[in-house]
């Protein structure tokens, strides 16, 4: 069908660029993008693209909006707090372009769903912030012949790419396995400049204009790292690996089994996979965890317990258990020499990264018995005391 006269006014500036013309014009009313994750990369994605004019977005995404996401997360606002962020997001972008389908997905991407929603759309954004979902999109994106662009943000730093592709790499080219569980911090624990997620899923919506459009150069190839503190853009090339299973031998048929575990994140909720008696490997990681409900009951019971709050003051003041003293991890080195060594410790932060790496230094250093708080304060708020506040 044509465009209407509401549709030739509000897309006026694109029918007169050569590049888009009306034809590009009813090409994008014409595509589908799925967004995998509406945060603070999703945020402005689905924005540009609605405004665009992509005639269908589908939007996927587990959450509720929270405070803590206001600072970057700009499709949604206060009166938003609590109410799924795919409610958000779908009053947003029909109030800024009613000509626009919202396909609304309110779960997380798992493997029994990702290959079917994915299939329904001709291009996705990743805005996810876990190892586990990322591979998780690069696979089921290569297994479908979906390219997709994808993106990623930490503190004042970015990247961008556009992978699966059919003459471009896929994300396993460049990561061919996932860094050690713990080791990459997320936002919550690293922190993000708000505007730098805003910056990166501007880009990500540029590339898939480009893509759908069929103009410019895609980074397809090529990776995009953004230096916002230094505001330096630089790019790196990568190539497909002939012997990647996914995009180069395709021998890989089918989603893992379970990409949690294969990234070393544990289950959905956050807890890592359960030792089993027989393993002696998961039995001495299990001797250095402890899960909120297992310290709760110990804490009940009056154990001897020592529980270290590694966070930073400020974050002590939003939430804290009443039972943990507060020594901000940089602190430890100065003060782990006057504790005893025979005591036992649980060590906890936000979201369990930190009180790892804590846990870990304070063995070396001979204390024997220190166990690290699965999940954090974040996780204790979720399953053990909701008054404890999240953020």
């Amino acid at each position: 069908m044509p465009l209407t006269n509401d549709e030739l006014q509000r897309y006026a500036r694109h029918l007169v660029l050569p590049q888009v013309g009306r034809e590009g014009q009813e090409r994008l009313r014409a595509a589908s993008v799925l967004l995998v994750g509406v945060g603070g990369l999703g945020s402005p994605a689905a924005l540009y693209l609605a405004a665009a004019g992509v005639g269908r977005l589908g939007v996927l995404d587990h959450d509720t909006v929270a405070v803590h996401n206001l600072q970057r997360q700009v499709l949604h606002d206060t009166a938003a707090i609590g109410t799924p962020k795919v409610a958000s997001a779908r009053a947003r972008i029909e109030a800024l372009n009613p000509h626009v389908r919202v396909d609304t997905w309110q779960t997380a991407l798992t493997r029994d769903n990702a290959r079917g929603i994915i299939a329904d759309h001709d291009l996705v954004l990743d805005g996810t912030d876990t190892f586990a979902t990322r591979y998780l999109v690069n696979d089921a994106c290569v297994l479908e012949g979906k390219p997709y662009v994808h993106a990623s943000v930490h503190r004042f730093e970015g990247q961008l790419s556009v992978f699966g592709a059919p003459d471009g790499p896929c994300y396993r080219c460049v990561h061919p396995e996932p860094p050690p569980a713990g080791s990459v911090p997320n936002c919550a624990e690293g922190g993000v400049l708000g505007v730098l997620p805003g910056l990166l899923g501007t880009l990500q919506a540029t590339e898939a204009l480009k893509l759908l459009l069929g103009i410019g150069e895609p980074l397809v190839g090529r990776l995009l790292v953004v230096d916002a503190l230094g505001a330096r853009f630089r790019e790196v090339r990568v190539e497909r690996d002939p012997d990647c299973a996914w995009c180069g031998t395709r021998t890989a048929r089918a989603l893992l089994p379970d990409y949690a575990a294969f990234c070393g994140e544990g289950s959905a909720g956050g807890a890592a996979p359960a030792a089993t008696p027989d393993t002696t490997q998961d039995a001495m990681q299990a001797a250095t965890r402890i899960t909120p409900q297992v310290l709760a009951m110990r804490l009940a019971r009056g154990d001897a317990l020592t529980v270290l709050d590694v966070r930073e003051p400020w974050e002590h003041a939003i939430a804290s258990l009443d039972a943990a003293e507060l020594v901000p991890m940089q602190t430890i080195p100065a003060r782990q020499a006057a504790w005893p060594r025979d005591a036992e410790y649980v060590v906890l932060c936000h979201h369990g990264m930190r009180s790892a790496m804590v846990a870990d230094y304070l063995r070396a250093a001979g204390i024997a018995r220190v166990l690290n708080l699965e999940g954090g304060i974040d996780r204790w708020s979720l399953e053990v005391d909701p008054s404890v506040p999240r953020y």
